[in-house]
């Protein structure tokens, strides 16, 4: 597999240098919120891109890394994790400072509550593979309307909870972990699945704020070295 690779750096200038390698994808949602909490953190990484659309993702140098195929993969000296929500609580435990969970064990309740609705209710549903799947089976029709049905069903449920927490953001006035799973998952809804977020004035007003922040402009897609514009 050729893997590009391109040395990216985080915001911050006042963090220690890392040696951290991510295995990513232009277009993953999984893979940007890595990529945002890491820019939020101001921590440098090296980006190592993995097609999936060509199947890199099956090679044998990334089966290595991770069996089960997917990205991200994050390699952190001896350490290789490979789940977006492992990967993010290891980087807040060893790299503590702008923090992506709030100490305030309500607020960071709902951020994992949030965490978990997007990274088990929402995003699993609307992989590349599974919507394969559908439309070999049932049709492209139904592909994108299996996509919209448990995007929605999951935007009900997110609009509802941070009803009694939202501030700028998800959960106030900071970017928490909340937001580093919102913010890739309403863009994928509105870019790639057409969905309406008219009926959603709260995510709809955080999704803005999202817009200005410079760690989140430098984790979209299409400013990754793998983009491929279309």
């Amino acid at each position: 597999m050729d893997l590009d690779s391109q040395e990216l750096s985080g915001i911050s200038s006042s963090s220690p240098a890392t040696k951290l390698q991510l295995y990513s994808y232009w277009q993953s949602s999984c893979s940007w919120r890595v990529r945002f909490a890491l820019n939020l953190k101001g921590l440098s990484y090296e980006y190592k891109a993995v097609d999936l659309s060509r199947g890199e993702q099956f090679s044998p140098e990334f089966e290595h890394l991770n069996p089960i195929h997917y990205v991200p993969a994050l390699v952190d000296g001896d350490l290789v994790l490979s789940d977006s929500f492992a990967i993010l609580l290891y980087l807040e435990e060893k790299f503590p400072w702008n923090a992506i969970l709030p100490s305030d064990p309500k607020k960071k309740a709902v951020n994992l509550q949030v965490a978990s609705i997007v990274s088990s209710s929402i995003q699993p549903l609307q992989m590349q593979s599974v919507l394969k799947y559908i439309e070999e089976k049932l049709s492209p029709v139904d592909k994108m309307s299996w996509a919209q049905h448990h995007i929605l069903k999951g935007f009900t449920a997110l609009e509802k909870l941070l009803k009694d927490f939202v501030g700028k953001y998800a959960t106030g006035d900071e970017v928490y972990m909340a937001d580093v799973f919102l913010a890739p998952q309403i863009n994928v809804a509105t870019r790639r699945f057409n969905v309406d977020m008219s009926t959603f004035p709260t995510l709809s007003r955080i999704n803005e704020a999202y817009q200005a922040l410079p760690a989140f402009q430098s984790s979209l897609p299409e400013s990754q070295p793998d983009a491929i514009l279309l």
